[in-house]
């Protein structure tokens, strides 16, 4: 497995650089840096909940182009179908997934700067952070997006369904270039 620096830090501007390159464009709304790689390679960002006056209730965001490729192939294989049917079978995988859904709502308003909570609250967004979980989804016993799931078990290590893509298909075994 890579060694990954899940140190929080702001980005670099040689960071901010790369993670243009990653996703094609000038980054916004970027907290920090959740998850590098060794060499400093951004990984997963950690978000502003309010970008331009809109919500982004994306806590962490995955950036890494060959992450991103992989995953996207487990979605198309259809395992999130297998593991929301898994979740609606298994009581205690179900109430594990609840449960980590709370925390992260939990998180992203204790790491939500102060100025943002007071114009979240001032547009009325309030209730849309406490209903959004992992991926800004409604539901949370569904899986919206693999890629959000993974790149929050890479940042905090709270995610049974990113511990589950770890275990079943090594992701960090990938080679990672940009």
């Amino acid at each position: 497995m890579h060694r990954f620096d899940t140190r929080r830090q702001p980005p670099t501007p040689a960071q901010l650089e790369l993670i243009e390159q990653q996703i094609g464009r000038e980054p916004r709304g970027i907290e920090a840096v959740a998850c590098a790689t060794e060499s400093g390679l951004p990984l997963v960002l950690q978000m502003r909940t309010l970008v331009a006056n809109q919500p982004f209730p994306t806590l962490y965001w995955l950036c890494c182009r060959d992450l991103c490729r992989a995953i996207g192939r487990i979605e198309d294989s259809g395992w999130v179908k297998q593991i929301e049917q898994e979740l609606q079978d298994n009581e205690a995988l179900r109430e594990t997934y609840l449960a980590q859904q709370q925390r992260y709502v939990d998180l992203r308003w204790r790491l939500m700067r102060d100025e943002d909570r007071a114009r979240i609250e001032q547009l009325g967004f309030s209730e849309l952070f406490d209903r959004y979980g992992i991926g800004g989804i409604a539901q949370w016993d569904k899986v919206r997006c693999l890629h959000m799931q993974y790149a929050h078990w890479l940042a905090d290590g709270d995610n049974v369904i990113g511990e589950r893509l770890e275990q079943e298909f090594g992701l960090s075994q990938i080679d990672i270039r940009l």
